[in-house]
C-alpha cells in the first residue's frame, strides 16, 4: 500500500499542487452532480425516498448521519486539539458524537411513545407557535454557522486566508455543492453521503498508514500523550458532556435523520453512527499528536501535509472536500426543509421553494468568510446558546406550561451571550486553562436552565393543588 501510494506521489510530483488541488474540487461536484437523482416530489427531495417510495436503510442512513458531522471544521478541530492537548483534545471534540447516542434514544421515544412526526410537531404540541418560531431561529443560526465555517477549512487548502486564491476556491466549492443539492434535495445528499463514507473511510486508513510509522512513537505513546487537567483539556472535555444533552437537538442535519425511515432503523442508524463517529474523530485526533511529536505549530492538518509531501496534502485535501461537501449538502437540504415543510414560510411545500431555499443559504452563509471568524467558535459558541434545549428533550414527557421553554431556552441564550461577549465575572471563573470559562458559563446555565425549567411547572401544580 505504502509503496504504491510512493508511486503516486512521484508522479503528483509533476504536476503543479494548485492545480491538482482545483481538479480534485471540479471532479468531486461533477461527480456527484452525476450520480444524485433529479427529485421530482416533495417526499424525495425533502424526506430522500426512492423513486418506488422506500425510505433508506440503516447504512444510509448511519453513513449519512456519520459523514454529515465528521466535517471539514470537525477534522481540523479535532487535529488541532491533539496538537494541543494530546489524546485528551482527541477525547473531548469526539465526546460530542456520543450527541447521535442522546439524540437518536429521544428521537425513538418521541416517535413511538409520544406519537409525533418531527422535532416542530412536538414543540408546536407541547409548548405552541412560539417555541416553534424561537427554536427555528437556533436552528437557522446553526445551518447558517455550517456553511462558513466547512468552506474556510476548504479555502485554507488553496491559499492564506484573504487571499485571491483563498476566497475562489471557498466560492466555487459552494456553487459545486449546491448545484448537486439543488438537482435531487435530501435524496441526493443520502446517497452522496454514503459514497462519501466509503471514500473517507477508506483515505482515513491509508493516511494514518502512511503517517504514523513516519514517527518513533507507538500506539501507546499516542494514548499517553496529554495532561489530565484542567489546563491539559479537562475543561473541553467536561464541557462536551454537558452539552451532549443539548448539542443534538438544534442541529436539524441529526433531527431530520431522526424521522425519515421507521424508528427501528432509525434508532439503529443512531446507535452505529455514534461508535464510528467517535472512533474516526479520535483517530483523526492522532494528526495533531503526531503534529506534536514533530513540534510542528499552526494548523495541524496543513502543516502535517506540508511535512509528508504532495502525496499526504492530496489524501488530506480529500478527505476535506469529501467531508465539507457532506455537510454542505445536509446544511442546504435541512434548511431548505426548515423553510418549505416545516414553517411553511410561502405557504407552498414544494421542491421549487426548497431550491429558492437552498440558494439564500448558501449566499447568505458565505458572507461571514469575508471577515475571519473562528472555525472552533461556531460549535462552542452555539452549543452554549442552546443548552437550554436539555430540559425541553431531555424531560420531553413532562407537562410543562409554555413558559417552563421560553424561561429554559432564554436563559441558555444569554449564557452563550456572556461566553461570546467576555461577560463573565472574575468570580465565577472557577476553572483553569483555555477552556475554563467555557466550563463555568456552561456548568452555571446548565443548572440555571434546569431551575427555570421545573419552576413554572411546579407553581402549576401548586395552583392545581390550591384550587
Amino acid at each position: 500500500m505504502v509503496k504504491h501510494l510512493t508511486i503516486l506521489q512521484d508522479f503528483i510530483y509533476t504536476m503543479d499542487t494548485v492545480t491538482l488541488q482545483w481538479i480534485i474540487l471540479t471532479a468531486f461536484g461533477v461527480l456527484f452532480f452525476v450520480v444524485s437523482p433529479f427529485s421530482k416530489t416533495t417526499t424525495a427531495f425533502f424526506q430522500a425516498t426512492s423513486k418506488s417510495g422506500k425510505s433508506p436503510g440503516v447504512f444510509m442512513l448511519a453513513s449519512s448521519l456519520v459523514i454529515a458531522w465528521i466535517f471539514a471544521k470537525s477534522i481540523t478541530n479535532a487535529a488541532n486539539l491533539g496538537l494541543s492537548y494530546g489524546i485528551i483534545g482527541g477525547l473531548s471534540y469526539a465526546g460530542y458524537y456520543l450527541s447521535f447516542l442522546i439524540g437518536g434514544v429521544v428521537i425513538y421515544k418521541l416517535r413511538t411513545k409520544g406519537g409525533f412526526n418531527s422535532i416542530h410537531h412536538f414543540l408546536q404540541s407541547k409548548y405552541g407557535s412560539g417555541a416553534v418560531k424561537l427554536f427555528s431561529i437556533l436552528i437557522a443560526f446553526r445551518l447558517y454557522n455550517e456553511v462558513w465555517s466547512n468552506t474556510m477549512v476548504i479555502g485554507s487548502y488553496f491559499g492564506e486566508s484573504g487571499t485571491t486564491s483563498y476566497y475562489t476556491a471557498i466560492i466555487a466549492f459552494t456553487l459545486l455543492t449546491l448545484a448537486y443539492t439543488l438537482k435531487g434535495g435530501m435524496r441526493s445528499s443520502l446517497i452522496t453521503d454514503a459514497i462519501q463514507m466509503v471514500f473517507f473511510g477508506v483515505l482515513l486508513f491509508i493516511l494514518l498508514g502512511f503517517i504514523l510509522p513516519k514517527s518513533e512513537h507507538s500506539a501507546i505513546d499516542y494514548l499517553q500523550t496529554g495532561s489530565w487537567t484542567m489546563t491539559g483539556g479537562l475543561s473541553l472535555l467536561f464541557t462536551v458532556i454537558i452539552q451532549i444533552f443539548s448539542y443534538p437537538f438544534h442541529d436539524p442535519v441529526l433531527t431530520d435523520r431522526g424521522f425519515i425511515s421507521d424508528p427501528k432503523t432509525t434508532l439503529k442508524s443512531f446507535i452505529w453512527a455514534t461508535v464510528v463517529g467517535f472512533v474516526c474523530i479520535l483517530l483523526f485526533s492522532f494528526i495533531g499528536i503526531f503534529a506534536g511529536f514533530e513540534q510542528l505549530e499552526g494548523q495541524a492538518t496543513v502543516e502535517v501535509s506540508k511535512l509528508l509531501g504532495v502525496g499526504v496534502m492530496l489524501m488530506m485535501n480529500l478527505i476535506m472536500v469529501t467531508s465539507a461537501a457532506s455537510t454542505m449538502d445536509s446544511t442546504f437540504s435541512s434548511f431548505s426543509k426548515l423553510l418549505a415543510i416545516d414553517l411553511n414560510i410561502i405557504k407552498a411545500k414544494e421542491v421549487s421553494a426548497g431550491r429558492l431555499f437552498m440558494i439564500l443559504i448558501a449566499a447568505l452563509g458565505t458572507i461571514p468568510v469575508f471577515f475571519d471568524a473562528s472555525i472552533l467558535s461556531a460549535t462552542t459558541i452555539s452549543g452554549t446558546m442552546v443548552i437550554g434545549l436539555a430540559p425541553i428533550f431531555i424531560f420531553w414527557w413532562v407537562k410543562a406550561p409554555k413558559l417552563s421553554f421560553q424561561l429554559s431556552v432564554w436563559c441558555g441564550i444569554i449564557a452563550g451571550i456572556i461566553f461570546a461577549a467576555g461577560w463573565l465575572p472574575d468570580s465565577l471563573k472557577w476553572f483553569d486553562g483555555k477552556y475554563g470559562d467555557l466550563l463555568a458559563v456552561n456548568l452555571i446555565g446548565s443548572a440555571l436552565c434546569l431551575i427555570l425549567f421545573f419552576i413554572p411547572k411546579l407553581l402549576m401544580n401548586g395552583q392545581t393543588e390550591n384550587k
